[in-house]
C-alpha cells in the first residue's frame, strides 16, 4: 500500500512524493519521474508495479516546486500546462530532487531511476549527473544532452512510430553511447507504457520494456 510523503529538496523545498514498500526485504530502490501530468494515478500504478516487483518505489511529485498536487488531463489544456510546469520547474531542480528521492529510500539498497517522456530525460541526466543506473522511455528531450558523458549504464525505449522521436534521433543515441541498449518497439507511437490511454498504450510492447527494465535493474542494482 502506497503512502504520501514529504521530501526535503536543495535549498530546503519541500515536495510530496508517492512512496511504495515491497514486501520482504528489498532488492534495491527505484524513482519513478513521470511524464509531464504529475504524480496521478497512472504513475502512483507505475511506482505499484516496481514495488511488486520487490524494489522500494518512489515517485517525487516534481510540480510541487511549482504548484502543488498537479494531476493534470490527457488533453490539450493538460499537456499545455504540463509543458509550461516543466519548463518552470527545470531540469537541474527536476534532478535535484530526483537525488532528493534516493537518499530517502537509500536503506533499500542500490537505487535506480526510471522515467516516462519529460521524465525520461530527467532519468537520463539522473545517469549523467548522479551516476544513478536509468532506463528511460520515450525522452524527446534526450537529443539535447547526448553531447555528454554517462556516469552510470542506461538503457533507452522508444516507439517507432512517435513522430516526437524521429529515426535519426534513435540512431544518435546508439552514436553517442554505443554501449548503452537502444529498444525501439515496432507499431508503437509516444507513451505506448501509458495503460490509462487506449490511443498510445501498446499492452505487448509496454509487458516487453518493463522485462527489459526489470533485468536491467537486476543486474545493476545487485
Amino acid at each position: 500500500m502506497g503512502e504520501r510523503i514529504n521530501l526535503n529538496t536543495a535549498g530546503m523545498h519541500c515536495i510530496g512524493a508517492y512512496r511504495v514498500k515491497p514486501v520482504g526485504k528489498p532488492k534495491g530502490g527505484i524513482v519513478i519521474v513521470q511524464e509531464i501530468f504529475g504524480v496521478n494515478p497512472h504513475i502512483r500504478a507505475v511506482a505499484d508495479d516496481f514495488a511488486a516487483h520487490g524494489y522500494t518505489a518512489i515517485a517525487p511529485a516534481f510540480f510541487d516546486f511549482a504548484e502543488n498536487d498537479v494531476e493534470l488531463a490527457y488533453d490539450k489544456a493538460g499537456i499545455d500546462k504540463g509543458k509550461a510546469l516543466a519548463m518552470e520547474v527545470g531540469m537541474e531542480r527536476a534532478v535535484e530532487a530526483v537525488a532528493s528521492a534516493a537518499e530517502s529510500i537509500r536503506s533499500s539498497g542500490r537505487i535506480g531511476v526510471v522515467g516516462y517522456c519529460w521524465g525520461g530525460t530527467v532519468a537520463l541526466r539522473a545517469a549523467q549527473w548522479l551516476g544513478l543506473p536509468a532506463s528511460s522511455y520515450y525522452g524527446a528531450r534526450n537529443v539535447g544532452f547526448l553531447d555528454q558523458p554517462l556516469k552510470a549504464p542506461a538503457i533507452f525505449h522508444f516507439g517507432a512510430d512517435d513522430p516526437s522521436i524521429p529515426p535519426d534521433a534513435i540512431a544518435k543515441h546508439r552514436q553517442a553511447w554505443p554501449e548503452a541498449p537502444v529498444y525501439v518497439y515496432e507499431h508503437c507511437g509516444h507513451a505506448f507504457n501509458r495503460k490509462v490511454d487506449a490511443h498510445a498504450y501498446n499492452a505487448a510492447a509496454a509487458q516487453l520494456a518493463l522485462e527489459r527494465t526489470l533485468a536491467f535493474f537486476a543486474r545493476h542494482l545487485a
